[in-house]
């Protein structure tokens, strides 16, 4: 090969060297058997990739339903845990939590007061009365959320909707 007038040897890859220096490359030829083998590697792992890929947005897809679900249940419970107040107030916390997940379709949300007192378990009627001394009441309130997750593809073996269901329960600032 001559390059400005020089003869070059392909000698310790002295050629690559210089072409590089020049700005250009040295590509060995291919062999005749591996013309097509490039094209039909890609043709055979594209589908592949595509699924993997498609079944990751889908996880992904799950994973932000679940949380934008939570996050509804969390809204409604903080709204309730404000005082004795809002959390009798059923409706003000279906309504928190219901505008924290307007991208949930079909959120539907339930919520309760439990009651108990520091020594013991909850779960009492309300408001509970009946805590000894040094014991006092307590009043938790329990928010459970749950929507419907639709995938964007029919998974064979894999429903095509999910229930994604969340549960808060917060104490009472009193």
């Amino acid at each position: 090969m001559k390059v400005s007038g020089v003869t070059m040897t392909r000698q310790s890859g002295t050629l690559a060297k210089v072409l590089a220096a020049l700005g250009m490359s040295y590509r060995p030829a291919r062999r005749a058997g591996e013309a097509g083998q490039t094209i039909l590697e890609v043709a055979l792992l594209t589908p592949v990739l595509l699924l993997l890929a498609v079944g990751i947005i889908e996880i992904g897809r799950y994973a932000y339903y679940s949380i934008l679900v939570a996050n509804a249940a969390r809204a409604g419970a903080q709204y309730g845990a404000q005082s004795l107040a809002t959390a009798a107030d059923a409706a003000g916390i279906r309504t928190a939590a219901a505008n924290d997940g307007q991208n949930v379709a079909g959120l539907t949300v339930t919520t309760q007061q439990e009651c108990g007192c520091t020594g013991s378990s909850i779960g009492s009627s309300c408001p509970a009365t009946n805590c000894s001394s040094p014991n006092h009441a307590l009043v938790y309130v329990r928010v459970s959320t749950s929507g419907k997750f639709d995938s964007l593809f029919k998974y064979p073996g894999i429903p095509t909707s999910i229930t994604v269901n969340s549960t808060e329960l917060m104490r009472v600032a009193q």
